[in-house]
């Protein structure tokens, strides 16, 4: 092989994304350097409007990140001590951590194994055990939009409304994404979004943001993420938190934001080819029915783990970088171990096992897919 097939494939480039937008990315700074308001400032409102239109919700508040965006709606319901909060098993850490540092409890919920979100009728399941163990008073379900694709949200709304419960889309991976002819940001009572570098729509540092239809959430969500102030910067109406988005991460995004819909697009496209070329070989992500994904995050099935760290050695030979997304589920964390009621879920389990993800961004060749199947093909085979 020659020396350009052995050199390595970025698993995400934000290099050559900045290269495209070099001149509008300068300008928009600069703008910040110049009036000097690097937080809160002018572009964080002008952000603001242009995500809520993106999404089509009422409301957006832009705040310092994804997990932190979590933390202010749940503060804002009220929810702590004695309360349970369900959500996946199979995701990432800050969902669960959120319930925890407000005193509140994580209650595990398994997921679907072709689409990997949440199962309804297991989240029903747990609402009963919950009420019937009697120690937790069920309070919201936080549905998590897993690599890009939508959660059910029909399905979850309904069985929250009948429980009386508070619902919160996380949003973190799948900002870009619709369901049912409707772009993700207003399914949920609340929505959750990160700006993370590695995100689909990403800033360069922590961001995030809050959607919602409602207009005294809205406010709420203003407040608590300005240390509970209230008309003015010295008047405290309740205990809240630093939490506001910096006017520079705000201009990245906005200039990031006028490219999005290529990017999405060119995700589409680099999905499609992974499952024409990989479908006989491996176990390739399902669709959600009627909707489309940002692409986060393109994740495979293999046999087990023994085939996974096979494949992710032959791959890393060949310059074909991986990641594993997660290799151990949520109520297998230490962290979460002694909230964990020790329910069995064998979905989530038996995803980590076997999940690899490969890289999938927009500057990605024809040629570097090519490689990249190539070698996913020859690995398995």
């Amino acid at each position: 092989m020659t020396e350009q097939t052995h050199s390595p494939i970025p698993f995400l480039d934000l290099k050559a994304q900045q290269a495209r937008i070099a001149v509008d990315l300068r300008r928009r700074i600069d703008a910040v350097l110049a009036h000097c308001q690097f937080i809160l400032g002018p572009e964080v409102a002008e952000l603001e409007a242009e995500l809520a239109r993106f999404c089509g919700a009422k409301h957006c508040v832009g705040v310092s990140s994804g997990t932190d965006a979590i933390q202010i709606a749940l503060m804002a319901e009220n929810i702590g001590a004695g309360d349970a909060v369900f959500l996946p098993a199979f995701t990432y850490t800050a969902t669960a951590e959120v319930p925890l540092v407000l005193g509140a409890t994580p209650v595990f919920v398994d997921v679907d194994p072709r689409t990997f979100q949440m199962n309804p009728a297991h989240l029903r399941q747990r609402i009963a055990e919950t009420r019937a163990a009697g120690k937790l008073i069920p309070r919201a379900v936080i549905g998590v939009d897993l690599f890009g694709q939508p959660a059910d949200w029909p399905a979850l709304s309904a069985v929250a409304a009948a429980e009386g419960l508070f619902t919160l889309d996380d949003l973190a991976q799948s900002f870009g994404g619709s369901l049912h002819g409707k772009m993700l940001g207003s399914q949920a009572d609340a929505t959750a979004t990160s700006f993370f570098p590695s995100k689909p729509l990403g800033a360069y540092g922590d961001g995030g943001a809050l959607f919602t239809e409602s207009d005294e959430r809205a406010e709420l969500f203003r407040s608590l993420r300005t240390h509970g102030e209230g008309k003015t910067r010295y008047e405290v109406l309740r205990t809240g938190m630093n939490g506001r988005l910096d006017s520079i991460q705000a201009a990245v995004l906005l200039s990031k934001l006028a490219v999005f819909p290529e990017e999405l697009a060119a995700r589409e496209r680099i999905a499609q080819y992974y499952d024409s070329r990989l479908g006989n070989a491996v176990v390739t992500p399902a669709r959600v029915p009627d909707s489309t994904s940002a692409w986060a995050i393109y994740a495979i099935l293999v046999d087990d783990g023994a085939q996974r760290d096979r494949v992710q050695a032959s791959l890393r030979e060949k310059g074909v970088p991986t990641a594993i997304y997660y290799p151990r589920p949520l109520h297998r964390q230490p962290a979460y171990r002694d909230s964990h009621d020790g329910s069995a879920l064998p979905v989530s389990e038996n995803l980590s096992d076997r999940i690899l993800a490969l890289p999938i961004h927009p500057d990605l060749s024809e040629a570097d897919l090519a490689r990249i199947c190539d070698a996913v093909v020859a690995a398995v085979g």
